[in-house]
C-alpha cells in the first residue's frame, strides 16, 4: 500500500515540475515599468531655471576666458621659466598655464553641457523599439521629427544666453590647436635670403682654417672655403656653413665668358655657392679643362667660365657667385652678402 502511493506520488512530481519550469521559462523576470514622473524645480519654478540657463552661461563664459588665458600664455611665458607650485615643486611656468588653461576650457564646456541637459532639458524617459538596420522612408521621417522634437526641448531658440556662450566657447577652443603650430618652428621670414658672408669678411680655407692669398690658389684649381668666424664646434656652424660653403677655382681671365663674373672675380679667381640649386647637395666635381663642375646627387653641370649657368641635370637656375677682392693685407674678402639666394628654389624666391 505504502509502496503504491509513493508510485503515485512520484508520477504527479514531473507534471508539476515541468509546469513550473515553463512558467519560469516565460516570464524568468517581472517588467517593474516605468516609474512615475516626478518633475523637477527647473519645470516648475522658471526662476530656477534662469538660475540654471546663468550657470551654463558662466561655465561656457570661463571657457571662453580660459581659451584667452591659453593663447595670452604663449606670448607670456618664456619657454626657460620656472616657477615653484606646491606640491608640484620647481616646473615650467608655460607647460603648467598652458595645461591648467586648456583643461579649465575643455572642462567647462563639457560641464555646462552636462548641467545644462540634467537641468533644461527634457527628462522623460522614451521607450525605442528595435527596427531594421536600413532606414526607410517612415524612418527618416522619424528621425527628423525626432530632431525637430529634441530642438524644441532643448530650448536653444529660447535660452539665447546658452546658446550665445555655448556657440563662443566651442567657436574658440580651437583657436589653441592654432597656436600650438608655434611649436614647428620660428617663421622663415628672409633667413634663406641672406647667408654668413658680409663685406670685409676673409675667405678662410675649409680644411687648413687659415685666411687665403691670391697666390694660394693656382689655375686649375679647386679650394672650399667659408667666412671667417665661424668655428666647426659651434652650434650655429652646421646652419650657417650650409648656406655659406664656397668653391674657389681660378681661371684664365680670357676664358671667362660672363662679363658680372668676370667683375667679381679678382684676378681670375671666382667664388661660387657649392649648394646646388636642385634639392642642395654639394658641388664638389671639377673638371679642369672644361670649367665645369658636377654635382654627384643627380648629375647637374655648371660652367664657372658662363656665370654658372645650367648646362645638363635637373637644377633650375646658376649657383650663385660671391663677388671678391684683395684687401689692404693681401687677404681675399667678400665684398658683400650672395646677390640672390643660395640652393633650391623656394616660395620666397623673387
Amino acid at each position: 500500500m505504502s509502496s503504491h502511493t509513493g508510485s503515485h506520488e512520484d508520477e504527479n512530481l514531473p507534471g508539476e515540475r515541468d509546469g513550473s519550469r515553463g512558467e519560469v521559462a516565460e516570464n524568468p523576470f517581472a517588467d517593474p515599468g516605468l516609474p512615475p514622473h516626478e518633475p523637477r524645480v527647473q519645470d516648475i519654478d522658471e526662476r530656477a531655471a534662469k538660475r540654471s540657463e546663468r550657470t551654463v552661461a558662466l561655465l561656457f563664459t570661463v571657457s571662453m576666458l580660459a581659451t584667452i588665458g591659453f593663447i595670452a600664455s604663449y606670448v607670456i611665458f618664456p619657454v626657460d621659466q620656472l616657477v615653484t607650485i606646491w606640491p608640484l615643486g620647481r616646473i615650467s611656468a608655460l607647460n603648467f598655464s598652458l595645461g591648467m588653461t586648456l583643461g579649465i576650457a575643455l572642462f567647462c564646456i563639457g560641464a555646462g553641457a552636462v548641467h545644462w541637459a540634467r537641468t533644461l532639458m527634457s527628462d522623460h524617459e522614451l521607450i525605442g523599439e528595435r527596427h531594421p538596420v536600413e532606414a526607410d522612408a517612415e524612418t527618416k521621417q522619424k528621425v527628423l521629427e525626432d530632431f525637430r522634437q529634441g530642438a524644441k526641448e532643448s530650448q536653444l531658440g529660447r535660452r539665447k544666453l546658452i546658446r550665445n556662450t555655448m556657440f563662443g566657447a566651442l567657436a574658440l577652443v580651437p583657436l589653441s590647436g592654432v597656436v600650438l603650430l608655434r611649436d614647428l618652428g620660428p617663421l622663415p621670414e628672409d633667413k634663406l635670403r641672406h647667408t654668413a658672408w658680409a663685406k670685409g669678411k676673409l675667405l678662410v680655407n675649409q680644411n687648413t682654417g687659415e685666411p687665403l692669398r691670391p697666390e694660394d690658389i693656382t689655375v686649375g684649381s679647386l679650394v672650399m672655403a667659408q667666412p671667417e668666424g665661424l668655428e666647426e664646434g659651434s652650434h650655429e656652424f652646421q646652419t650657417e656653413i650650409a648656406k655659406a660653403a664656397v668653391m674657389l677655382v681660378r681661371l684664365e681671365p680670357n676664358d671667362i665668358k660672363d662679363k658680372r663674373e668676370l667683375d667679381w672675380s679678382h684676378e681670375g679667381i671666382v667664388a661660387f655657392s657649392r649648394i646646388c640649386t636642385h634639392v642642395g647637395c654639394p658641388v664638389t666635381l671639377y673638371e679642369q679643362h672644361t670649367h665645369h663642375v658636377l654635382c654627384p646627387c643627380h648629375q647637374s653641370t655648371f660652367d664657372l667660365a658662363d656665370g654658372a649657368r645650367v648646362i645638363f641635370g635637373p637644377a633650375g637656375h646658376p649657383l650663385p657667385q660671391l663677388r671678391i677682392a684683395v684687401n689692404d693685407e693681401g687677404f681675399l674678402e667678400a665684398q658683400d652678402d650672395f646677390a640672390e639666394p643660395v640652393g633650391p628654389t623656394f616660395w620666397e624666391r623673387g
